[in-house]
């Protein structure tokens, strides 16, 4: 009888364990999904509206223990994520992912909208939150623009030939876009100029929005349309991302574009390291 009631005993344990596992894991999923949701949509964070921004990816890496002590880049080398920059935001008090939320818009907006970060990783212990954002080293040997360009042009079209829903807009499968060189070289010159000067929006230093930045470089349109994106090392990554944020996936569903270019730039000093441009034309 001992032994069958210690069994039950474990059993039971075993049950409390797997349902707090899962409660955790909800718990990490619902906080990425408020975050993600925030940074889909223009926001206004010290004084500044930022851009639509990409979701963030979890990455089981950086749920780092409550107690970690020492340097963060060490624990994520023993976590053994290649990082470039990261930011952890500790928080003490909310008693659920809408208050942990709250705290977040109020105190780090300026985290949450950092275009560099691309991977998130979250935990909790009672009223104890850790939620670390991060950038991966670039690890893909990419080509030069111009080839990068018409990758994304195929994985573009690859999405494009499906029926998909845009949050709660539904899209046909839309026609296929062709290679513009005159776009692409407007793309290359904007993401040049975000990475050469470190900054992430659809106006340019100069104040220019896509539509002049295509009519400089000789495109005559009667439609532009623009998708950037930061931080990722391959153009099928930056895809998957604007096709998980709204804005971003109606852009590229809309059966009114025709044409597309597209390139991306790096530089090591800026924050993101690698910035992306699609700008998308109907002539």
């Amino acid at each position: 009888m001992f032994i069958i009631a210690s069994v039950r005993r474990f059993a039971a344990l075993a049950l409390l364990l797997v349902v707090a596992s899962t409660a955790a894991a909800n718990e990490q999923a619902q906080l990425v999904e408020s975050i993600n949701a925030y940074r889909n949509q223009i926001q206004r964070c010290a004084g500044q509206a930022s851009p639509e921004l990409p979701p963030l990816a979890i990455d089981q890496r950086l749920v780092l223990p409550l107690n970690t002590l020492g340097d963060l880049q060490q624990a994520l080398a023993r976590a053994r994520y290649p990082m470039t920059s990261v930011q952890a935001i500790s928080l003490s008090g909310p008693r659920d992912v809408q208050s942990a939320m709250t705290a977040l818009q109020e105190s780090f907006c300026q985290v949450l909208l950092d275009p560099q970060f691309v991977d998130i990783g979250m935990n909790r212990d009672g009223r104890e939150w850790r939620i670390v954002l991060a950038r991966p080293l670039l690890s893909a040997r990419l080509a030069d623009w111009q080839a990068e360009g018409q990758k994304m042009l195929e994985t573009l079209n690859l999405a494009r030939a499906q029926t998909r829903q845009c949050a709660t807009q539904t899209f046909a499968a839309s026609p296929p876009l062709t290679w513009s060189t005159t776009l692409a070289t407007a793309a290359e010159s904007h993401s040049r100029a975000m990475a050469n000067h470190n900054f992430f929006d659809h106006k340019d230093l100069d104040g220019r929005t896509p539509s002049d930045r295509a009519e400089l470089a000789g495109y005559s349109a009667q439609l532009i349309g623009e998708n950037i994106a930061a931080g990722h090392d391959s153009a099928s990554k930056v895809v998957e991302g604007w096709l998980a944020s709204p804005g971003h996936c109606a852009n590229l569903m809309n059966p009114q574009f025709r044409e597309l270019g597209a390139a991306y730039a790096i530089d090591p000093k800026s924050d993101a390291g690698i910035y992306w441009t699609a700008l998308f034309g109907a002539p």
